[in-house]
């Protein structure tokens, strides 16, 4: 089983977005057995809060749910849980090798969006104090990475 971690600032709009988008991308290959997947935020502020409603009515609009997603910070156990640790911008992926133990292998912390070809080392923007034009183009961008993201694993699982 592939463990997939999605790592934002709050987990209430990016990687809550690219959870529920990898998620029925997977589905819809038939492939929810080779995968375990999850999203967690940098801080724990928002925690056991439902994602953004500007995410979860922009993510329904486009055919994906992720209305039962529910807040949480990264823990220190998920460094070592997780194969794939996929940092949603450059200050995610700073934070994460700041709490990243020594012992874990700092390669499984990724650019979520160097999966994708067309947007590879860029960040996820934060679509938070945007407008609602912000919400779609954040989840066209996971689902291009999303798409990238499978296509790497789908080697790995046939």
């Amino acid at each position: 089983m592939i463990k997939v971690l999605f790592v934002c600032h709050g987990n209430i709009c990016r990687s809550p977005t690219a959870e529920g988008v990898f998620r029925k991308i997977i589905q819809d290959n038939n492939c929810e057995n080779h995968f375990h997947i999850d999203s967690a935020g940098i801080i724990g502020y928002h925690e056991g809060e439902p994602p953004d409603h500007r995410s979860t009515t922009t993510a329904l609009k486009m055919g994906y749910d992720i209305s039962y997603i529910r807040s949480r910070p990264i823990e220190r156990d998920d460094f070592k849980r997780f194969d794939y640790i996929l940092a949603m911008d450059h200050s995610n992926m700073k934070h994460l090798k700041e709490l990243c133990p020594d012992d874990v292998d700092g390669n499984k912390m990724q650019l979520f969006l160097n999966f994708s070809e067309q947007y590879r080392g860029q960040p996820v923007p934060d679509p938070y104090y945007g407008g609602g034009d912000g919400f779609e183009k954040v989840l066209r961008m996971c689902e291009e990475a999303g798409h990238g993201l499978f296509s790497y694993f789908s080697k790995k699982i046939k």
